[in-house]
């Protein structure tokens, strides 16, 4: 398979100015949007975004703020799902005017169903990648919860971000983190997901507030309440050895039309580790 590389661009989304990757083939009939997961990229769609611009699939995904070519928000900025949520309105806009699929995985997974329920204009198609959400907090936690994000942020701030000692450095710790035994995969994306500051250092590119927690504990109910708005064909994909909360069954049954679809012998990162059979799913799904 000849590889397709994607054009970047820069589009600015709710103030802030967004990396933008497209793959394509003359003559693509179909917008699909994809969203990445915490602390992911853009570009590790590039594997499954192969064998979807091949099918005929326009292609688009970008780093959500504060992930990798995207701006960070400003001092006394946050990241909070509803700021991703107002990001990706405005994005769909520009990236698809004449309407697109929607693919999302794990954080961007979440964030593309609670985007589903607001039923946005040109949303034709849902594919969630274990994408319903973090496990649930409850309310009484939130005092500490506050507490706690507080104490971090400050601790962000106070601290200098340790640099990494090399892209190899970097490949070793995405590896630790997905299985990935030669590390063809893990080298791809470190490459693609770091940046040197202005003496040369090299860091991962994404913001250390992300390393914080958010002060505002998830809420089921009211995810639940977006997942009942949805009305498009919505397809839920999910790894043999993924991840799974205690209570995904019920989250999915608030989907008044969802299928499911598992793929064998994958974890979490099934974008990385099967991405034929990813995109393949995705294909048979929205057409």
């Amino acid at each position: 398979m000849s590889e397709i590389e994607p054009v970047e661009t820069t589009v600015v989304a709710n103030g802030i100015a967004h990396h933008v990757l497209e793959w394509s083939r003359p003559g693509a009939h179909r917008t699909i949007l994809c969203c990445h997961g915490y602390l992911d990229v853009g570009a590790s769609w590039h594997f499954v975004a192969q064998h979807l611009a091949l099918s005929g699939h326009r292609v688009v995904a970008f780093d959500f703020r504060g992930h990798g070519g995207t701006e960070w928000v400003k001092p006394g900025g946050y990241y909070h799902f509803a700021d991703y949520l107002f990001d990706l309105s405005d994005l769909a806009l520009v990236v698809a005017p004449d309407g697109f699929d929607l693919v999302g995985h794990s954080m961007g997974g979440t964030v593309s169903a609670m985007f589903a329920g607001l039923r946005p204009p040109g949303l034709r198609k849902l594919v969630l990648a274990e994408g319903l959400g973090p496990p649930e907090s409850p309310p009484d936690h939130l005092p500490d919860r506050i507490a706690e994000w507080i104490h971090g942020v400050r601790k962000v701030r106070a601290t200098a971000p340790r640099p990494l000692a090399s892209l190899d450095d970097a490949v070793r710790r995405l590896r630790s983190q997905h299985a990935d035994p030669d590390g063809t995969l893990a080298r791809w994306v470190a490459e693609r997901s770091t940046r040197h500051d202005a003496e040369g250092r090299l860091f991962f590119a994404f913001d250390p507030l992300h390393r914080t927690r958010s002060p505002l504990p998830f809420r089921v109910d009211q995810f639940k309440a977006l997942l009942a708005r949805i009305d498009v064909p919505t397809l839920y994909v999910f790894g043999q050895n993924g991840f799974k909360t205690g209570d995904e069954a019920q989250r999915l049954s608030a989907i008044a039309n969802v299928s499911q679809h598992e793929i064998p012998n994958v974890g979490h990162m099934m974008h990385w580790h099967a991405p034929e059979a990813f995109a393949q799913a995705i294909v048979t799904h929205c057409g």
